[in-house]
């Protein structure tokens, strides 16, 4: 009877350790169990903020643009696919598409030729 405890014991373990284990954007509709990361962009004049700030995101997680700016615009993600995000003058939220692969994906200003962030993806 005492084998039999301890192999069911051992068994409850393994199964739990093991469902511990398990990948985290499984359960998750955008593939991933992380929230929105948000990041601020300013345009004023000539320059960017962030300039070329390198921020960590996880991969499949959601990423917004929050884009202030005296004139229209427009942003290039280099990512696989490539996207060109327009924008306003004023406030202009942009969501990128999910990103699904590790690495670094640069966000550009094509007009002013400066890298606004890039994206750490892990």
């Amino acid at each position: 009877m005492r084998r039999i405890l301890a192999t069911v014991a051992i068994l409850v373990c393994a199964l739990t350790l093991a469902a511990g284990c398990g990948d985290s954007s499984s359960g998750s509709p955008g593939g991933s169990s992380a929230g929105t990361k948000t990041i601020d962009v300013t345009f004023s004049g000539d320059s960017v903020t962030p300039n070329g700030d390198r921020v960590q995101v996880s991969v499949g997680q959601r990423v917004e643009l929050v884009v202030k700016a005296e004139k229209p615009g427009e942003i290039h993600v280099h990512s696989t696919p490539e996207q060109e995000l327009p924008y306003h003058a004023g406030t202009t939220p942009l969501t990128l598409k999910a990103i699904d692969k590790p690495g670094i994906i640069e966000v550009e200003s094509h007009a002013l030729e400066k890298t606004i962030v890039q994206l750490e993806v892990r």
